[in-house]
């Protein structure tokens, strides 16, 4: 039986990195080590556990297949250390370190941005990393902590926890509304101008529901802008171009100031949740559960 007293974490983390990294050379400079010594740690895991786990070669190391188990169990280690760290300072110190948070290029800006400056005056020694863009992000292979989705999720080993709820209205300008008129029922809608925003999976096709329940699908005719981000469609809907339908949290404060006119209001637009999806890990990091909380309480969530 293998002594587990002689087998060192940081030669495990070496290992892992040399697999990762795909050489020697590059797992030294991703750990700031010597060559030398990632060598010297990856001849003495060998002897201590006894068995090869590397194939090296002139070009190339490559793994055992003792080698690949090990990696995979190597990692869970890892992780399950740094996951029983966190899991003891979180009782007793504030988050730390970076975290890295992935959202919509519209929601991370007007919604998530504030929320983490608001977290980092709370917790001065986190840093912030926010990536805004409207592709599916890998979090794994990009290294993020923790992502927010608008809709529906696609299944996944992920975790998911619900944060808010996106809400559209149709809005149009004063001017538009003064040279086109008030609608009064969807049905008016279709051959009116209208503003897109692309990335939506039927950006000219949208159902109404009244208040007893009844739902009208409506079929816009009169595309006459279309953009794939929101900011330039509200650029549009405020020249006055056409109606769009927008998100609450990105047209509200323009309704407020009457820079913008929520059309039949009496008619409401189906609703999706927002989450915040993360890695599954038996102890979520304290850092993600304190961006989590913030994000709901920003929200109402």
């Amino acid at each position: 039986m293998i002594d587990l007293n002689t087998i060192n974490l940081n030669r495990l983390t070496t290992f892992v990195a040399v697999v990762e990294a795909g050489s020697l050379t590059a797992a030294a400079e991703r750990l700031g080590l010597a060559k030398s010594m990632v060598s010297k740690h990856m001849q003495l895991l060998e002897q201590e556990i006894g068995v090869g786990l590397l194939l090296r070669s002139t070009r190339k190391l490559s793994l055992t297949e003792a080698g690949r188990d090990f990696y995979d169990a190597s990692r869970q280690v890892l992780q399950a250390a740094q996951q029983a760290v966190e899991q003891a300072r979180s009782g007793r110190t504030a988050p730390q370190g970076t975290l890295r948070v992935a959202a919509p290029i519209d929601y991370g800006v007007i919604v998530v941005a504030p929320v983490l400056a608001q977290l980092r005056a709370r917790y001065p020694a986190l840093k912030i990393d926010l990536i805004c863009g409207d592709h599916v992000i890998d979090l794994i292979a990009e290294g993020i902590d923790v992502t927010v989705r608008l809709g529906k999720l696609a299944d996944s080993g992920l975790m998911a926890t619900r944060v808010d709820t996106l809400t559209r209205w149709l809005v149009a300008s004063p001017d538009f509304i003064a040279r086109h008129g008030m609608p009064t029922h969807p049905e008016e809608l279709p051959p009116l101008p209208h503003v897109a925003l692309s990335v939506l999976p039927q950006p000219a096709r949208f159902t109404f529901s009244d208040g007893a329940g009844n739902a009208l699908e409506v079929r816009m005719r009169n595309t006459v802008f279309s953009s794939n981000t929101a900011y330039a469609t509200r650029a549009a809907a405020l020249a006055g171009d056409g109606m769009l339908f927008a998100t609450v949290f990105s047209v509200k404060e323009d309704v407020a100031a009457g820079r913008l006119v929520r059309l039949l209001p009496e008619w409401s637009l189906p609703e999706s949740d927002i989450h915040a999806v993360y890695p599954a890990s038996a102890h979520l990091p304290q850092k993600v559960r304190v961006f989590i909380d913030a994000l709901k309480a920003a929200t109402g969530g």
